[in-house]
Formats: C-alpha cells, structure tokens, sequence
C-alpha cells in the first residue's frame, strides 16, 4: 500500500503545522481538511496563516461523501474527539490508516471502538513551540510524530507505509517499538508542563530554568512516573531528564496548549491530564497531591469564565 491521500480534521495548531508541512508535498485535492460548512466558510473567510504566509487548503465538509483516505491524521483537542470521530466517518474505508495526534493516553482506544483497533495506530506529538493566535500560528521547531504498533517489539506493514510517507513528504518523524511506554512518558510531560504553565502563565521560559516553576513540573511529572508503575509501564529520572531537555530547546516566550487555552478562555484539556490522574490515584490508592492542586486550580480557573 502505498499513501496517496489524506484526511486531516482539526486546524489548531498542531493541525495547521501538519496541514501546511503536507501542503507543500502532496497536490492540493489529496490533502482534504474536513469540517462543517460553517467552519469552512469561517476558513476561507478569515483566512489560515502560518509564520505570515496564508495556508491554500482543500476543504470537504464532513458530511460530503467522499473516496475513502489513505490516512487520517486527528488533530482536535481532546473535548472535540468524539465530534470529530463521526466527522471522519465518510473518509474511512477498509484499508483507512488514522493517527490521532491529540495528548494523552486514551484517543487511540475511542477511536477504535468505532472504527476498529486495526485501523489506529498509537501516536504522540512531540518538541514543537507552535503558538496559534486567531487565525495566525506561528513556530519555529517543527517537532515530531512518534508512532508504532500497539504490540511491543514489532514493525507492522503499515507502520512501514507510513514511515515511507512522512519520509518522502519531509515529515520528521519517529518509529517506536514500545509506544505504551512512549505514550505515557509523553502524558507525565504534558502533566507538568501544560499544567504548570496555565496555572501560572509562565510560558516555557517559566520551566526551563531551576526555579519553583519547574520544581513543580518536576514533581508532578514524578507523581505520573509511580502511577505508571501501577499500571505496568517503568518510568525513569531519565525519562524526566529526556523532557526537560526537550523543553529547553524550545522557543522561551512560546506556551503549551493548555496555557493558550487558558489565557484565551477557552475550556482546557484538564480533565484528560488532572482528571485522569485523580482516576488513577484512586484507582490505586496512590497520593498524588500536585497534580490534584494544579487540577483544582485549573478547575478553579475556567469556572470564572
């Protein structure tokens, strides 16, 4: 098989990063960006612009039918994922690819409840500063996609397909072997990083200097690591240390998601960072008292909206 058209729903910032980067590589009826007409017309109205140059996208409203695409990328946050899931239903045929590009642990499992698990494979987006303000985004470290089978140890066709697509379309990216392991080290970095940040407005400049700031992340990331262990997945101080070092190379005045979220008044994805953590502490009779504050003053936060 071989990857010749695809379908992208969500134009935040990361999935304008995407959108654009597959823009310049693929001819422009193959990348179809799928939304209600309402959003299109607000789309080509206002205009979708990336470091100042305005994006030239396909758009197909999702309930057009439509030839089923090679591959899926999901690029909602996480309040939109359930939305966005019977968006894509035209799109997706028999040998369909979807990644969803969204944090945390548990996208991957909605989606093939409804679509199937041979559909989906897991993901993570990692080590980019894009920064969306209306409809201008802008960035300077593009990041990654991480991604893999669901089975630990193996390499599937499909994850070949894939590789050799964002290979020729100049997408950077990486193949894991363990992507369990990999989503959850991803999930203890958004915990202290996204939420640190929106409670305390201090962009990654905030975190990446010694100081109380990254004390905090530090100690919530910490908090994620012995939760993992009670689920089966081992996370190091080397696993901190890997994002920290991460997080340090990024732009100082850019911000997490969940800080943009917050600054503009928009509801957050808290409940799948903090909301979940609670679940699993108390599924485990683990304490885990910084991500219950930073979940209670995000919560505090968005009820004064």
């Amino acid at each position: 098989m071989e990857i010749k058209t695809v379908s992208l729903i969500g134009l935040g910032a990361i999935g304008i990063l995407y959108a654009h980067q597959l823009s310049k590589a693929l001819a422009k009826e193959s990348l179809r960006i799928v939304a209600d007409r309402d959003r299109i017309g607000r789309y080509e109205n206002d205009g979708i612009y990336i470091n100042g140059e305005r994006c030239d996208f396909y758009y197909v409203p999702s309930n057009e039918k439509c030839t089923p695409a090679d591959l899926i990328l999901i690029a909602v946050k996480y309040n939109g994922l359930a939305d966005a899931v019977k968006a894509i239903k035209n799109h997706v045929g028999p040998d369909t690819i979807i990644l969803s590009l969204l944090n945390g642990i548990s996208s991957e499992a909605h989606i093939s409840k409804v679509y199937g698990a041979d559909k989906v494979l897991p993901c993570i987006v990692y080590g980019m500063d894009a920064v969306k303000t209306g409809t201008e985004m802008t960035y300077q470290n593009r990041g990654f996609i991480s991604f893999g089978d669901f089975t630990r140890g193996t390499v599937s066709e499909k994850v070949r397909t894939v590789g050799a697509f964002f290979e020729k379309t100049g997408i950077p990216y990486e193949i894991s072997e363990d992507m369990r392991k990999k989503q959850w080290s991803k999930f203890m970095l958004n915990a202290g990083c996204n939420q640190a940040t929106a409670v305390y407005m201090c962009n990654y400049a905030g975190i990446q200097k010694d100081g109380p700031y990254r004390a905090l992340m530090i100690s919530a990331m910490e908090e994620v690591a012995g939760l993992a262990e009670k689920e089966g997945i081992t996370l190091a101080r080397k696993d901190i240390d890997y994002w920290c070092n991460i997080i340090d190379g990024l732009t100082p005045g850019a911000k997490p998601s969940m800080q943009q979220d917050v600054e503009a008044g928009r509801y957050s994805e808290v409940e799948m960072f903090g909301g979940t953590i609670l679940e699993l502490a108390e599924k485990h009779g683990v304490n885990v008292p910084v991500n219950r504050m930073l979940y209670e003053k995000i919560k505090a936060i968005e009820m004064m909206y």
